[in-house]
């Protein structure tokens, strides 16, 4: 499998495209092995009536906040911690990008802009900690914070080009965007309604996902609600496709499915989507370009199989398809 490709510098996705869904859409078929270039603008005509996406509407939270030297990237809330105990990431910035810190201890404890400090507990993962801020997180990173940036993005954007159509609650959210669904405009959602592709809702809010670690994902908030689940259930029934908007629902409804079906869940999952796990409620996937070795190929690969996917990413870079989360769409289906 392609899973560790190069990716040459030039196909990255450095700014968002004027308008949404000015972004190209490669397919996927799995039963017959090929691939296919289309705007994204197609994606109602590639769609059958009764077929259902599910998309997920977190909100993106302003999660980085800089310092002189260093900033902080809030990821996930501490399970039972309150609303001031999260996971975070130190990033020793480097002009207009950053890398990994490690240069503090547990214990130590870092003074933030506003008046408020941050108290590093002790290392979670190789490159998270456990941290306790002095103030509620979600208002301090609201009147303080800035969207999470890498260094492949030379300039920071407004907060709005981080947001999906589907975010419905900016009191909560997560660290990074559920970027699959960015190309989505109120136009292009009403034409597929017309059409009778069917919408359920999802969420689970992402933590962070530095470029320069790829590890499998840790555990996220998320909830399946009851007519989501219901809906879900419904559509497979009646033979129609249910197609997960990026990984993040792929990984959220597989979580509520772990019994054969979908069913109402929330709570905390750290669920992994492997071809060996395998999907039990998912048919379809709708995705951005990951980056290679990427845990994110693997769900990839459990919806796809590998030789579509190996066959998928060899397109992509033969026809110069933008990667990251301002970039070209890939869609996968049976």
């Amino acid at each position: 499998m392609t899973i560790d490709f190069a990716l040459p510098p030039d196909l990255e996705a450095h700014e968002p495209p004027d308008t949404r869904d000015d972004v190209r859409l490669l397919v996927g078929r799995r039963a017959t092995g090929t691939v296919a270039h289309h705007a994204f603008r197609d994606l109602p005509a590639l769609l059958r009536p009764g077929d259902l996406l599910v998309v997920n509407t977190s909100a993106t939270l302003p999660a980085a906040v800089r310092l002189d030297r260093i900033g902080v990237h809030f990821s996930t809330p501490v399970p039972g911690g309150g609303d001031r105990r999260w996971l975070v990431e130190l990033r020793r910035l480097t002009g207009k990008t950053s890398r990994p810190y490690t240069g503090c201890s547990p214990g130590e404890w870092i003074p933030m802009p506003g008046g408020a400090t941050l108290t590093l507990a002790g290392r979670r993962t190789e490159r998270l900690w456990e941290a306790h801020l002095s103030t509620d997180v979600v208002p301090y990173l609201h009147r303080h914070g800035v969207p999470i940036r890498y260094g492949y993005v030379p300039r920071d954007q407004p907060i709005a080009a981080y947001q999906t159509v589907f975010a419905h609650d900016r009191a909560s959210g997560g660290a990074e965007m559920p970027s699959a669904a960015r190309p989505f405009t109120p136009e292009l959602v009403t034409r597929l309604v017309s059409r009778g592709v069917l919408f359920a809702p999802i969420t689970l809010h992402t933590g962070v996902a530095s470029p320069e670690a790829h590890e499998p994902p840790y555990a996220e908030r998320y909830d399946v609600p009851a007519p989501t689940a219901a809906l879900v259930r419904h559509v497979r029934a009646e033979g129609g496709r249910v197609i997960a908007v990026g990984t993040t629902a792929v990984r959220a409804l597989e979580t509520a499915a772990t019994t054969g079906r979908a069913e109402p869940s929330t709570g905390w999952t750290d669920h992994v989507v492997t071809p060996e796990t395998g999907v039990r409620a998912v048919d379809g996937l709708l995705t951005g370009l990951h980056e290679p070795r990427s845990s994110h190929l693997m769900m990839l690969a459990a919806v796809a199989g590998h030789d579509l996917l190996d066959t998928v990413y060899r397109a992509a870079l033969d026809e110069r398809y933008r990667w990251h989360e301002f970039g070209d769409v890939n869609l996968l289906i049976p």
